[in-house]
């Protein structure tokens, strides 16, 4: 009897760890809120414990939980941390929204705290698998604490000296390079979100409208984009003209464009710990990864004291191994950008894909302190780099030390684009919906230079794109580099003009004592307000193409204008409101709403009703 009940004791014991021991599988997928798109890379984990995984390119995921259940935890920089209850549930599925509020950060200008500075040893970055490049200074330096330094606001932006008006017939030739960037509207647009109004030297007008795409027509034949203009009354100034000039970019779907050789060039120095910087940065890796193909190749390199590679040139179809490095990503150290730069191009180089798209991809707040560090260093080590056939993308992050100034530099010189990205949802804009346009250049070196008819024209402005002026010889120099169009890209410019017979202000200079200018009766009896000519080249090419499209002085009533031309207008008006330009003229926040809502349009992704709240916004505190 003795001997049985023991043996009952023991099964029952078996059976209670048994029951204990009994697991199931939770699976399910998580998507995003705004358009159902798969979310890759979201951390998954059972509240309470250390259990956990992340959900895979197409936003699937597998868990085991125990049999009682619990909560999952399912949290993304940037999206809105969620929590659900696992009951008798097997699959899961979730769909997350942004929280702009996340990643927002006060701007300290001067001191924050003078607390005691300590001294300690920095977090390691990724260690190095496959090859480590030593720099000047060793890994384990000593860093400042993240939390107890004193912060200063350390922003560099380059000055702008905006464009004046220029006599017709002493100037008749305006020429400068296209600019597909778009960080400056992104940049403002996180200075307005924390309360305050942008500096002048951050607001680049072109760069602001350019954010946006426009309803152009396609281009047709070998010409890989169209040109369209539009002529009407500027409306900040009713005795100007507003010339509009949009290029469209040939839209070439993903499965068409060539393979990509990309290295992720990542910066986890110290100074990218915060939340806004390193997180947000994988965070928006992980939905690049999401776009890449089987024919696509990966490497990561990344940068702090030293340089190293963490992943060798990967297939895109081994999208678990990238997700899988970068999740191992950590801050700390110095910035040895410039040794980060060399490697990058280095493995770049390795894995040239000669008909293909070889581009590095840097990531960082533009800090570096260590090395090749100088913007003229910087510029000719890009040069130098860019002449092999590896373009460059430039992705700017977080506040405080931000350096936009060398950041458009490097990008510039690069034959490459820059964005800033100061939530997931930037990040997905520039990484996924315009995934084309940001990573495949379809022209380069891409010109205009306008010819002014001066029977019409006394004088004009070219708004924004101060930087990117060139010199009238620089057009059929094909030895001298210009912007870059992408896939799908769309590029604005616009000129304020000030008609034959208007007295203005702005007129630039007094009539000549000992010369006089002849204007040819040509010019006289010809109803063409003005001639614009681009040269472009073939991603490989060498020589450029030219195109001259004249535009006939048929101007149009605002109202009867497109909303391409009445947006761009708004946008720009927006641009000199920010700047206090001289030039503003009328502008003022109500004329720039009106122009803005009634030329919205379908703005199915949601990026135009952003600006108008935003210039709302910047209204009320331009009124305190």
């Amino acid at each position: 009897m003795k001997r049985l009940s023991v043996l009952i004791m023991i099964l029952m014991l078996g059976m209670a760890c048994t029951t204990e021991a009994k697991e199931r599988k939770i699976s399910g997928k998580v998507i995003s809120a705004e358009d159902a798109s798969a979310l890759p890379g979201v951390n998954v984990v059972i509240k309470g414990t250390t259990n956990g995984t992340i959900t895979d390119v197409n936003g699937a995921y597998e868990i085991i939980v125990p049999d009682q259940g619990g909560v999952l935890i399912f949290s993304f920089v940037g999206l809105i941390t969620e929590e659900v209850t696992i009951g008798e549930k097997t699959i899961i599925n979730v769909a997350m929204s942004a929280d702009v509020a996340q990643l927002s950060e006060i701007v300290v200008t001067g001191y924050s705290r003078k607390n005691k500075r300590v001294a300690k040893e920095a977090k390691p970055m990724y260690a190095p698998t496959y090859e480590y490049e030593k720099s000047e200074v060793a890994q384990n330096q000593l860093i400042i604490s993240d939390f107890d330094q004193e912060e200063f606001n350390t922003e560099e932006y380059d000055a702008i000296h905006e464009n004046s008006f220029l006599e017709a017939t002493k100037n008749p030739l305006s020429t400068f390079s296209i600019d597909v960037d778009a960080a400056s509207y992104s940049n403002v647009r996180r200075f307005l979100n924390n309360g305050q109004m942008p500096p002048k030297d951050a607001v680049r007008i072109e760069e602001m409208v350019n954010y946006f795409n426009y309803d152009y027509e396609q281009p047709t034949g070998d010409i890989p984009f169209s040109v369209n203009t539009e002529i009407s009354t500027a409306p900040w100034n009713d005795k100007h003209k507003l010339v509009h000039i949009g290029l469209q970019g040939k839209n070439i779907p993903t499965d068409n464009l060539p393979p990509s050789n990309l290295v992720f060039l990542i910066d986890v120095s110290g100074s990218m710990s915060s939340t806004n910087k390193l997180p947000l940065l994988k965070a928006g890796y992980k939905l690049l990864v999401g776009q890449l193909r089987p024919q696509d190749n990966v490497a990561i390199v990344v940068y702090a004291g030293a340089a190293g590679l963490v992943l060798p040139s990967t297939s895109g179809k081994n999208k678990n191994a990238i997700l899988n490095a970068l999740n191992k990503l950590q801050s700390g150290g110095s910035t040895a950008g410039g040794a980060g730069i060399k490697l990058a191009y280095k493995v770049a180089k390795e894995n040239f894909k000669p008909e293909g798209n070889n581009r590095v991809i840097l990531a960082t707040d533009g800090d570096f302190n260590i090395g090749e560090s100088s913007n003229a260093g910087m510029e000719r080590l890009i040069e130098q780099k860019r002449e092999e056939g590896v373009f460059l993308t430039v992705l700017g992050f977080g506040m405080g030390n931000y350096k936009d100034s060398k950041m458009e530099t490097i990008a510039d010189k690069g034959n490459g684009n820059y964005a800033y990205i100061d939530n997931i949802l930037e990040a997905k804009k520039v990484l996924v919906n315009e995934f084309g346009g940001t990573l495949f250049t379809i022209a380069k070196d891409v010109k205009l230079q306008i010819e002014f008819n001066p029977a019409k024209v006394q004088s004009y402005r070219l708004i924004g794109y101060e930087n990117r002026a060139l010199r009238n010889e620089d057009f059929n120099n094909d030895k001298k580099d210009a912007g870059e169009l992408g896939s799908g890209h769309t590029v604005t410019a616009m000129y304020e003009i000030i008609p034959v017979g208007v007295k203005s202000k702005f007129n630039p200079i007094d009539e000549l004592k000992y010369q006089k200018t002849e204007i040819d009766p040509k010019s006289i009896n010809s109803n063409e307000l003005m001639t614009v000519k681009l040269r472009y080249k073939q991603p490989n090419g060498s020589k450029s193409k030219l195109i001259e499209h004249p535009l006939l002085d048929e101007q149009i009533d605002l109202d009867n204008t497109s909303n391409n031309f009445r947006w761009a207008a708004a946008v720009a008006e927006w641009g000199m409101l920010l700047r206090d330009s001289e030039f503003k003229g009328d502008a003022n926040f109500d004329q720039v709403l009106q122009l803005a809502k009634n030329a919205k349009g379908k703005d199915k992704q949601g990026y135009r009703i952003e600006l108008i709240n935003l210039v709302e916004s910047c209204q009320i505190m331009a009124k305190k």
